[in-house]
């Protein structure tokens, strides 16, 4: 697959912390648009971390980064829900509003950036519900649908404002192999579509099973296969 020139995510020199430590120094890389990435390391080394960074959770303090053309570094707080608009996160734990049925979800989201016209917010609705196979869904609660089910909504979610780059964390993690295989034929479909994901996981028969790029928190820095070969195992 060929890339766009400007990259989607751009990190240079910058040194991702923790409360007052730093946990990652010298992160240097960038993510291509269209591209897709893993994101591997020990718990603690790093990658969520890294990923609030990405998402302005957490602040650049140190280095220069920048995302979605967002300038990272001293990013205004006022920014960060316009940043949010031209990306998608999707967690492990879902973080879906569980009194509210899917729509609502959905609705909420939409509303929350910027959306108003009712017949535009019900079609946006049950367009990204049919991308992720669930367009029967819309009127369901969270707690009648199945973890998988729960994942692909948070997808749906993340898709709404047609993100430029997906960041997922662990998205598979909670899931059995069969249902987090469907998750990952998802996240080929959305790929093969032209968003880019760093996707953070634990699992390494899913990076064996879709081989693609690999970033490794490793002893404070992050390593690339892009650039040199390092063992998956170790380290996981």
């Amino acid at each position: 697959m060929s890339f766009s020139s400007t990259p989607v995510v751009s990190l240079r020199d910058v040194a991702v912390f923790q409360d007052v430590n730093t946990i990652l120094s010298n992160v240097s890389f960038d993510v291509e648009k269209g591209e897709f990435v893993y994101l591997v390391g020990r718990t603690g080394s790093g990658k969520s971390s890294l990923l609030k960074t990405l998402y302005a959770d957490l602040p650049l303090l140190a280095g220069h980064g920048s995302v979605a053309d967002f300038k990272l570094t001293k990013l205004p707080r006022k920014q960060v829900p316009y940043l949010r608009r031209k990306i998608g996160i999707i967690f492990q734990d879902f973080q879906l509003l569980f009194d509210r049925s899917v729509a609502e979800n959905l609705t909420f989201v939409l509303r929350a950036t910027g959306w108003k016209d009712k017949s535009k917010i019900k079609q946006r609705i049950s367009d990204v519900l049919m991308r992720v196979g669930l367009d029967a869904a819309a009127s369901r609660m969270p707690h009648q649908l199945s973890g998988g089910e729960q994942q692909r909504i948070v997808i749906a979610r993340a898709l709404l404002n047609e993100p430029v780059i997906l960041f997922a964390d662990e998205p598979t993690g909670n899931l059995d192999p069969m249902v987090a295989d469907g998750i990952m034929h998802l996240f080929s479909e959305i790929n093969n579509s032209g968003t880019a994901i760093l996707m953070a996981t634990h699992n390494y028969e899913i990076i064996n099973r879709y081989p693609k790029r690999v970033l490794k928190c490793l002893e404070g820095k992050v390593l690339d296969s892009q650039v040199q070969e390092f063992n998956l195992i170790n380290g996981f």
